[in-house]
C-alpha cells in the first residue's frame, strides 16, 4: 500500500453530522477510517454501474433484431408517450 499524505477537505454540515455519527458508533476509531470506507464504497459502486452498463452494451450488440433508425425511433417514442398521456386524462 502507498504511504498516506495527508490532505484537508471541506465537509458541508450534513456530511460532518454523518461522519460525527459513524464515529460516534464506534465502528470507526477516526475520520480517515470513515473517509477510507466511504472511498471504497464509492470505488465498488462505481464499478459495479461499469459492469451494469458493458452487459447492457453486450446484450444489445449480440441482439439480432434489425436497427431502427433514430427519427423512428423518436417518432414511436412520441406515440406512446401521446397515448399514455391521453390515456391518464381519461382516468383523472
Amino acid at each position: 500500500m502507498a504511504p498516506s499524505k495527508a490532505i484537508n477537505i471541506e465537509l458541508k454540515a450534513q456530511q460532518q453530522a454523518i461522519l460525527r455519527r459513524q464515529l460516534e458508533s464506534g465502528y470507526y476509531d477516526n475520520p480517515s477510517e470513515v473517509i477510507g470506507d466511504a472511498l471504497r464504497a464509492l470505488d465498488q459502486r462505481e464499478t459495479a454501474y461499469d459492469d451494469f452498463l458493458r452487459a447492457k452494451v453486450k446484450a444489445s450488440l449480440a441482439n439480432k433484431r434489425p436497427n431502427v433508425p433514430i427519427d423512428e425511433a423518436f417518432t414511436r417514442a412520441r406515440r406512446a408517450i401521446a397515448r399514455k398521456g391521453k390515456a391518464t386524462k381519461r382516468g383523472a
